[in-house]
């Protein structure tokens, strides 16, 4: 099938590889502007565009879609270029641009999103960070027919995964971004035999995914040890969870949920003890155990060798 493809982070890229393999033609990638990054803030391609250009595909990179928006000259070189490529279907995987309608009507079969969540729960930006933090023992990966909404089109496939108790958002996104492209493969095989039966979304358990932001990293220690844990798995790798001890920030990378305390005499965020386990820090209902964190410029560290070289003290408050 001819395709055009439309997506940016390595979630898109692991899908934009899985069609490549299946043997699709794919004639065009839209990704997101090169982006400063890094301590030197150099330019640095997507990795959708390092996929396309290591397997001379033709790249575009409009900075808007809208032929009235505020780059009408990007929107309209965009235009050209998808009527030129003359496409059966556009497969859309965490682009980050909006398509608007006339997009949406190019394509012979329309266009197919891969969205990392079992639709209607947790549509938007950040699927898979609000699936762990709000503790979902299941999430999966739908495959979509785009329409004019917000994740809101019609579903074609589903399969569901569930989230393991040790999962992080950096995990659990490369599992689903390989099932997401499996089921791509499938979706479009099925597309040209007719053989897709779209299926509305509910109108009943519609949540919404907002973008993370760094505001968000910092713990909030009168939460329950659950509630932090969660958290801390939902912003692994990014944005970091952090907490703050003698006026420097440490980073929180992994933690486990101890025992029951009594709060007497306790503050939230206090440290308890120093075990061979880790850090035991209190918090509103038990113990929470910091396993793996970090100083500013250091490495990730387990908390034994972390506190050979940063001792803490019991009775010590983080936050």
């Amino acid at each position: 099938m001819k395709l055009v493809f439309a997506g940016t982070p390595e979630f898109a890229a692991v899908a934009l590889a899985h069609l490549h393999a299946a043997g699709h033609d794919i004639v065009l990638v839209l990704s997101q502007p090169d982006r400063p990054a890094g301590r030197g803030m150099k330019l640095q391609l997507s990795p959708v565009k390092q996929f396309a250009l290591a397997h001379g595909i033709t790249v575009a990179q409009p900075r808007s879609l809208r032929l009235d928006g505020k780059y009408p000259d990007d929107a309209e070189a965009a235009r050209k270029a998808l009527a030129a490529a003359q496409a059966d279907a556009m497969v859309v995987a965490a682009y980050g641009l909006i398509l608007p309608q006339w997009v949406l009507d190019l394509p012979r079969l329309g266009c197919f999103n891969i969205h990392a969540s079992l639709l209607p729960r947790w549509r938007g930006a950040a699927p898979i960070h609000r699936a762990i933090e709000a503790g979902d023992a299941v999430t999966g990966v739908n495959i979509m027919q785009m329409d004019a909404g917000l994740d809101t089109g019609d579903m074609l496939l589903s399969q569901a995964l569930p989230i393991l108790p040790s999962d992080t958002t950096g995990s659990l996104h490369d599992r689903l971004a390989g099932l997401g492209g499996q089921l791509m493969v499938q979706a479009l095989g099925q597309a040209e035999l007719g053989q897709l039966h779209p299926v509305p979304q509910p109108l009943e358990g519609i949540t919404y995914a907002s973008k993370v932001d760094k505001a968000e990293a910092a713990i909030n220690w009168s939460q329950t040890a659950q509630t932090i844990s969660q958290r801390v798995r939902a912003f692994n790798p990014f944005p970091g969870a952090s907490t703050v001890l003698a006026g420097e920030t440490l980073k929180i990378w992994a933690v486990e949920v101890g025992d029951a305390v009594p709060m007497a005499g306790r503050v939230f965020g206090q440290i308890v003890a120093l075990a061979p386990s880790g850090i035991v820090v209190a918090a509103l209902d038990s113990t929470l155990i910091i396993t793996e964190l970090q100083r500013p410029g250091g490495k990730r560290l387990a908390s034994a060798e972390f506190l050979r070289g940063c001792p803490m003290q019991a009775g010590q408050v983080l936050g």
